[in-house]
C-alpha cells in the first residue's frame, strides 16, 4: 500500500457527512447532498441540462463497459398531474456506438434490504413494456442498475455483480434481462488508491460515497477532475444542494424508507405474515396521507408507498375534505 493510501480509514457503519434524518435545510453554505439517497442520485441524471446528459452517458458507459453514443430519458409511469412534477421512476433509452438500442432503469438504495424480488420485478416490468409480439418475439436488452450502500450477499462482495437468467449448469437462457448491483461498501475499500489505477465504475462509486465529505475533499477533487462526466455530476449536486427544499425532500424520503423497512423486517422476523400485510398497508396509507399533505406528486407517492395512483387520489379527496 502506498504512503498516500495509509491516511484513509473505513468506518464500520458508513454514513454521509450530513445524514438525511438530521437535516431539513442546508446545514451550512458549502454542505452537499449525498447521492446515496435515491432522490439526489436520480436528480443528478434527470435534469434537462447538458451536464446531466453528460453525467448519465458517462455513468452508463462505466457500468456497462461499452461506449454510449446517446441517452434519452423516458418516463415509464402514468402521466403526471402537472408539468411541474418530476418522475422518480424512469427509463433511459440508450444507443450504443454500434447502433444497438437498450433500455435501463436505475436507482440508489441506502438501507440494507433483501433486494432480489424488487430488482426482478423492475427489470421484468421494463422488458414487458418494450417487448413486441409478432411472428417472432422481439425486444431490446433491458438493464436494472442498483447502487447499493451494503453487500447484497455476504458471500458476493464484488464491486459489480451482473445477473442474467441461467439454468442449473450456468447456461444462459437469453441476455434480454440484466440485473446489475454496484456494491459501494466494497468500492469504498479503494479509497486512497491512485486515481489512474481506478476503474471507471470505482470512480463513480467513490464519488457517490464521498462527494459530500470534507475530510477527503482533496482526493475526491482529483478523482472528479479525471472524468468529465463526474465533473458534470458534481456541478449538479452543488446546484441541488443550494435549495433547502431538496434537503427536506431527502430527509422525508429517508424517513419513509426507514419506516417501511422496519415494519417489514420485524413482521418477517416474528413470522406474522398477516400482520405484515395489515401493518404495511396501514403504514402505506399513513405515509401517503402525510406526503399528500406536504404536496408530493401522486406518482412519487405511488412509487414510495406501493399504493396505486387510484388509491392515492381517493386519499387525496379525504385529505382535502378534512382540510
Amino acid at each position: 500500500m502506498e504512503e498516500n493510501e495509509k491516511n484513509f480509514t473505513q468506518a464500520e457503519e458508513f454514513e454521509p457527512q450530513y445524514p438525511a434524518q438530521l437535516y431539513t435545510a442546508r446545514p451550512n453554505p458549502t454542505a452537499l447532498l449525498s447521492p446515496l439517497y435515491d432522490s439526489t442520485f436520480k436528480g443528478i441524471f434527470t435534469q434537462e441540462t447538458e451536464d446531466s446528459n453528460l453525467a448519465l452517458q458517462s455513468f452508463v458507459s462505466a457500468v456497462l463497459g461499452r461506449p454510449v453514443k446517446n441517452v434519452i430519458l423516458k418516463p415509464n409511469e402514468l402521466p403526471k398531474d402537472s408539468s411541474e412534477e418530476k418522475s422518480m421512476t424512469y427509463d433511459i433509452s440508450v444507443e450504443f456506438e454500434n447502433g444497438e438500442l437498450s433500455d435501463i432503469e436505475m436507482q440508489a438504495w441506502k438501507q440494507a434490504y433483501d433486494y432480489r424480488v424488487r430488482a426482478e420485478i423492475l427489470v421484468s416490468r421494463l422488458l414487458s413494456h418494450k417487448a413486441k409480439k409478432g411472428a417472432n418475439w422481439v425486444a431490446p436488452k433491458v438493464y436494472q442498475i442498483s447502487i447499493l450502500n451494503f453487500h447484497y450477499r455476504e458471500d458476493d462482495n464484488k464491486e459489480l455483480t451482473w445477473y442474467t437468467m441461467k439454468d442449473q449448469s450456468g447456461t444462459g437462457l437469453t441476455d434480454r434481462q440484466n440485473i446489475i448491483f454496484i456494491d459501494l461498501e466494497t468500492i469504498r475499500k479503494k479509497l486512497g488508491t491512485p486515481i489512474e489505477k481506478l476503474m471507471p465504475v470505482e470512480k463513480w462509486g467513490l464519488f457517490f460515497s464521498y462527494v459530500d465529505n470534507k475530510e477527503y475533499a482533496n482526493y475526491i477533487s482529483e478523482l472528479i477532475r479525471s472524468e468529465k462526466g463526474i465533473m458534470a455530476a458534481e456541478n449538479i449536486v452543488k446546484y441541488m444542494s443550494e435549495a433547502d427544499e431538496n434537503w427536506f425532500a431527502q430527509n422525508s424520503r429517508y424517513k419513509d424508507e426507514c419506516d417501511r423497512n422496519s415494519i417489514e423486517y420485524y413482521a418477517e422476523k416474528k413470522g406474522l405474515e398477516k400482520g405484515l400485510q395489515q401493518g404495511a398497508a396501514k403504514q402505506a396509507i399513513e405515509t401517503a396521507t402525510n406526503m399528500l399533505r406536504k404536496e408530493y406528486p401522486v406518482t412519487e407517492i405511488s412509487e414510495m408507498t406501493g399504493l396505486s395512483q387510484e388509491q392515492i387520489l381517493e386519499l387525496q379527496m379525504q385529505v382535502t375534505v378534512q382540510a
